[in-house]
C-alpha cells in the first residue's frame, strides 16, 4: 500500500472489511464503484468534513416548510417564535417561560457567558472542549480556567468545581472529542455545585448519543435552578446554514439570559424549519442510523490501517495519528478534504466530521495515502 497513489478493489475490501459483520452495515461503497487515486478524486470537488455538519441537510418536510415560509418573509417572528416555544415545551413538559430562542445554540452560550461572567466571576470549561464561550467570557474581562479532560476524555468535574465560578460550561457530548461524561457522574456534580454557580450543560450531539452511560441532564432543570441545557438544530437536524437553537433553564434564569438578547434573532424561515422537523422523528432516526453504520465502518476501516479512534458518541471521529497533526490537515486539504482544525491540547489527533458514504470513501483514500 505504501508508496501507491491509488488502492485496487480488492486492497479497498480489505481495508473495509467483508462478510457477515460488514453486511451487517449499509455498503460504504456502491457495487461497480471504481476506487480513484487520490489526485483524481480531488478534482471532483472538496469534500468538507471539518464542521460536524450533517451531510444529508434537512428533512423534505423541513425544506418544504422553509419554501413556504418565504412568503411570509415581510413579518417578524414573534408568532413563529411563540410557536417553536409552544412545541417545545410540549417536547419537553415544562412550561412556555422555560425555553428561549437563540440564532443557534451558539447564541445561548454567548448569552451565558454575558449574564454569569465577568471580572468577579470566572468561566470553567474542558480542555479540549468547544471554545467559542471563553472567547464570550474573557470579552466580560472574566477569567477562564481549563481543565484538563480526564484519562478516559471526560470532563473531570471534581477540578472543575472551582471557587469563585460563575459559569461552568460542560459540553456533553464533549468536541472535539466526541466523548461523554456518564450520567451518574454529572448528576452528583450538578447536586453539589452552590446554588450561586450557573451551569450550563451544551446537548448539541444530544441525539446521537446512544451508551447506557449517557443520559440528557434537562429533566433536572425542574429541580436545579442554576442550570441552563443549551440544544441546537445545527446537527442531527441538518439546519446549521439556518442558525437555530435554544436554551432550557427555570423562568427566572431565562429572563437573565432574555437580558443579553437582541429581538427576534432567530428568523422565520429558521423557525418554520425547525418546527417541520421536531415534527418529523423517522427523518432524525434515519440521520442517527446513517451516521451510526457509516461511522462504524470508518473506524474498522482505519483500524485496519493500524490507527486507534477515540469512543465516539458523536457526529465526528477523533484519531490518533501518533505524530504532529498539522502537516497531516494540511495534506489532506491539498488532497480536496477539509477536516478539523488543531487543538493545540490534543497535537496528534484528527477530528473528522463522519460525511455521506462517497464522502468518507474520499477521506480514507486520502488519509491513507498521506500517512503511508
Amino acid at each position: 500500500m505504501a508508496g501507491t497513489g491509488a488502492f485496487s478493489r480488492r486492497a479497498f475490501g480489505r481495508l473495509l472489511g467483508t462478510g457477515a459483520a460488514a453486511a451487517a452495515l449499509p455498503p460504504l461503497f456502491a457495487a461497480g464503484d471504481a476506487v480513484a487515486g487520490v489526485a483524481r478524486t480531488a478534482q471532483r470537488g472538496i469534500v468538507r468534513l471539518s464542521a460536524n455538519e450533517n451531510p444529508y441537510g434537512p428533512s423534505p418536510a423541513a425544506l418544504r416548510a422553509m419554501r413556504d415560509a418565504f412568503a411570509l418573509a415581510w413579518r417578524y417572528p414573534d408568532e413563529a417564535t411563540d410557536e417553536m416555544i409552544g412545541d417545545l415545551a410540549k417536547l419537553h413538559g415544562l412550561s412556555k417561560e422555560s425555553f428561549l430562542i437563540g440564532d443557534g445554540s451558539s447564541e445561548i452560550l454567548k448569552l451565558a457567558a454575558s449574564a454569569f461572567t465577568d471580572a468577579t466571576r470566572d468561566l470553567v470549561l474542558a480542555d479540549p472542549t468547544f471554545e467559542a464561550i471563553a472567547a464570550h467570557a474573557r470579552v466580560r474581562d472574566a477569567d477562564v480556567v481549563a481543565v484538563p479532560l480526564d484519562g478516559g476524555f471526560a470532563h473531570d468535574l471534581e477540578n472543575m468545581a472551582v471557587d469563585g465560578a460563575g459559569l461552568i460550561y460542560v459540553c456533553n457530548p464533549n468536541n472535539p472529542t466526541g466523548t461523554i461524561t456518564p450520567n451518574a457522574k454529572l448528576r452528583s456534580f450538578l447536586d453539589a455545585i452552590p446554588a450561586a454557580t450557573m451551569v450550563l450543560v451544551d446537548e448539541a450531539y444530544h441525539h446521537y448519543a446512544d451508551s447506557a452511560d449517557y443520559q440528557s441532564v434537562l429533566p433536572l432543570v425542574a429541580t436545579h435552578p442554576n442550570l441552563v441545557v443549551a440544544r441546537t438544530f445545527s446537527k442531527v437536524h441538518g439546519l446549521a446554514g439556518l442558525r437555530l437553537g435554544y436554551a432550557i433553564a427555570q423562568p427566572e434564569v431565562v429572563k437573565k439570559l432574555a437580558e443579553q438578547a437582541a429581538w427576534d434573532s432567530a428568523n422565520i424561515i429558521a423557525l418554520a424549519a425547525g418546527r417541520a422537523s421536531l415534527a418529523d422523528d423517522a427523518y432524525v432516526a434515519e440521520g442517527r442510523r446513517r451516521n451510526a453504520a457509516t461511522k462504524a465502518q470508518v473506524v474498522a476501516g482505519l483500524g485496519r490501517l493500524g490507527y486507534q479512534v477515540v469512543p465516539s458518541q458523536t457526529n465526528f471521529i477523533l484519531i490518533d495519528t501518533r505524530k504532529d497533526v498539522k502537516p497531516t490537515i494540511e495534506a489532506l486539504r491539498d488532497r480536496g478534504v477539509l477536516v478539523g482544525r488543531l487543538f493545540p491540547a490534543l497535537p496528534r489527533h484528527l477530528r473528522v466530521t463522519i460525511g455521506t458514504p462517497a464522502q468518507m470513501r474520499r477521506f480514507l483514500e486520502a488519509f491513507a495515502a498521506v500517512l503511508a
